[in-house]
């Protein structure tokens, strides 16, 4: 039997390096690899440093020509960045390319690259070599604009004539959830509003567009000529966008002229707005029969409130009797969340002095009972200066006209409250805390009215113990409306990089 012998060795030819006289295999150049590259530098023309521009405010890098990218260090997206920084990098084959490991504070990236390039008589060269990048530190434009604040090209000044500030803090809240104050320069605050500065028109055409689909209102546009190039035929506008949102609030009294009345399937015209969304939600606390006035609408034929919240009279309910079916005026549409009742009820200031009690018919009859206290528009004692209030006829005019109940103590709520919400950073021009604490009311009060917002859970509060008084029966949001807070930062352009304010 024969065996191969596994020991056998092959035998290579070899030639001698026609530069040092080394042996090496045959090639095309007859030349050792040290010799080529004495001879032939295929990275000659390739930079082995460059500079990299980092934003510190938004932490993005420059992607030349004027392109501004989040990467992370030692990711794929900064070694993209690098590779373009690189003049003649396509004149080889980059085979390989890779970080080296420095100290992140160094301010100094090292990237690892392996080309080939055809050298003398078609022979391939293939090296390795390392480029290494400066971090310079240069604030972006979007970084610049925020930072200056004054900076702007269009501005959208955003205005009601209200003398509270309770729906900018629900119009606060459909910005932050649909992300509609992206790439804003700054947000201010006004006394009877906000405004919003932009860089660019588009954007600001962008918020006003936004405005229009989530709150009744209506705009209008005005320029202004900065600069002119005759040569060019180039202009320089400052554009400046006015928003005007309807007078009308959650828990106002109106009186609604006979015409819109009529169009509205002849509603009784003393009602009350329970609801502004896209449009104002009324309902006649008379007949149960709600309407929708659209935007549109509005300022077709505009009205205004006979009565704020902040004027509304406190009674306490001293009889109620619930309205039956049968007796009660069929009208359409009505509302089938509220119940008619007819109340008895007295001035919470005339008790212990007098006796003397009003009649009225209420929409709250779901919500009320014999002692509570409700907050109602004092028709008979009102000294009012409305053209439309003249027109209805005096046996028309209730006495009274509830409009809200009372749950105890504002600062007793506030303790229970284990929710907060978040809010844009901008620059106030005063406290309007009662207004906020109202609103947290409205949300907590109106299921429907917080569909619209995110609530998050406040930790803070969790652990406060509530087997104290109850604050007679206040409603409150439950735990499973609540969204985890996550810290997520957003400064006011909308980007990431400034913390927000709770």
């Amino acid at each position: 039997m024969e065996y191969t012998n596994a020991n056998q060795t092959s035998t290579t030819n070899t030639i001698l390096c026609c530069q040092c006289g080394t042996a090496i295999e045959p090639n095309a150049t007859n030349m050792c690899v040290p010799c080529i590259r004495q001879q032939v530098d295929i990275t000659e023309g390739i930079p082995k440093q460059a500079v990299l521009y980092f934003c510190r405010k938004c932490e993005r890098y420059l992607q030349p020509p004027n392109h501004w990218v989040i990467a992370q260090l030692e990711s794929r997206e900064l070694l993209s960045i690098c590779l373009k920084k690189l003049k003649g990098l396509n004149k080889v084959r980059l085979i390989d390319a890779g970080f080296v490991w420095t100290e992140p504070h160094s301010q100094r990236i090292k990237v690892k690259l392996t080309v080939q390039k055809e050298v003398l008589n078609s022979a391939v060269l293939q090296q390795v070599f390392i480029v290494e990048f400066t971090v310079n530190g240069h604030m972006c434009d979007d970084c610049h604009r925020s930072e200056a604040k004054d900076f702007w090209r269009a501005i959208v000044q955003v205005r009601q004539k209200t003398d509270h500030k309770k729906t900018f803090y629900y119009l606060e809240q459909l910005i932050l959830k649909h992300r509609a104050h992206t790439n804003t320069v700054n947000i201010k605050s006004a006394s009877d509003g906000l405004d919003f500065y932009y860089a660019q028109k588009q954007d600001a055409r962008r918020l006003v567009d936004f405005l229009l689909s989530v709150v009744p209102c209506k705009y209008q546009t005005a320029q202004e000529l900065i600069s002119h190039d005759p040569h060019n035929n180039v202009y320089n506008y400052k554009n400046t966008f006015s928003v005007e949102i309807v007078p009308i609030c959650k828990d106002n009294v109106i009186c609604l002229p006979p015409k819109a009345a009529q169009s509205l399937g002849s509603i009784n015209p003393i009602c009350v707005c329970y609801r502004v969304t896209q449009s104002i939600h009324i309902i006649d606390p008379n007949t149960l029969q709600i309407a929708e006035i659209s935007g549109t609408v509005f300022w077709r034929s505009p009205f205004v409130s006979l009565c704020s919240p902040k004027h509304l009279t406190e009674y306490m309910v001293m009889q109620l009797d619930f309205v039956a079916d049968k007796d009660r005026p069929h009208r359409i549409p009505s509302s089938n969340k509220h119940v008619l009742a007819d109340v008895w009820v007295a001035r919470m200031s005339d008790l212990g002095v007098n006796d003397q009690q009003f009649y009225c018919r209420t929409h709250l009859g779901h919500l009320l009972k014999v002692g509570d206290s409700v907050l109602g528009f004092d028709v008979t004692n009102a000294n009012l200066n409305n053209w439309e209030m003249e027109k209805v006829k005096p046996e028309n005019l209730p006495d009274v006209v509830l409009v809200k109940k009372v749950y105890g103590d504002s600062i007793r709520r506030d303790k229970h409250r284990k929710w907060k919400l978040k809010h844009m950073e901008l620059e106030e021009t005063g406290s309007q805390e009662r207004d906020y604490k109202d609103f947290l009311e409205d949300l907590e009060e109106d299921p429907a009215y917080r569909q619209n917002v995110n609530i998050y859970v406040d930790h803070n509060k969790v652990a406060v113990d509530t087997d104290d008084t109850d604050d007679e029966g206040a409603p409150r949001i439950s735990l499973q409306e609540m969204l985890d807070d996550l810290h997520l930062n957003e400064d006011a352009t909308g980007g990431e990089g400034a913390s927000m304010t709770e």
